[in-house]
Parts: C-alpha cells; structure tokens; sequence
C-alpha cells in the first residue's frame, strides 16, 4: 500500500494508464483481426480497406509507446505480405 501522497498519486496515475493502455490495445487487436478476417474470407477490397485503418492505428499505438516500433513494422509488413498474396493468388 502507498503510504506517502506522491506514491498515493503515483498508484492512481497508473490505474489510469493501466485502464487506458487496455482499451488502446484491445482495439489496435481488433483493427488487425478485421485485415485478417478479410484475407480469410477472399475479400480483397474489404482487406484493403481494413489494412489501410489498420496501419495508422498500428503506428499510433508505436507513437504512445504502447507496442515496440519495430513490432509495428512487422505487423504491417506481415498483413501486407498476406493481402499482396491474397491478390496474386487470384
């Protein structure tokens, strides 16, 4: 238990953080399993639609520090390489 004010604030600024973090995350998942529900399912517009919201919430989710910058970059490479085969497939 904090005990001093500055570790009683410090305790609170965290939940907050904690609670913020876990709906930025929850939706950044979401954004990337709608690209790859997509590409499953053989829709390439919606893919390419999906994939062109996904990125700018990947690399927000970078910018606030919430996944690695380099895990960024290989999400979006990863759902690039699957939509580009999906299109070359067929």
């Amino acid at each position: 238990m904090a005990n001093s004010a500055q570790a009683r604030k410090r305790a609170r600024q965290a939940e907050v953080h904690r609670q913020r973090n876990t709906s930025q995350r929850s939706a950044l998942r979401t954004a990337m399993k709608k690209v790859l529900k997509a590409i499953l399912a053989g829709d390439k517009d919606a893919a390419a639609d999906a994939y062109q919201k996904a990125v700018p919430a990947i690399d927000r989710a970078a910018g606030k520090g919430l996944i690695h910058a380099n895990k960024a970059a290989r999400h979006k490479s990863r759902l690039n390489a699957r939509l580009k085969a999906l299109v070359v497939g067929d």
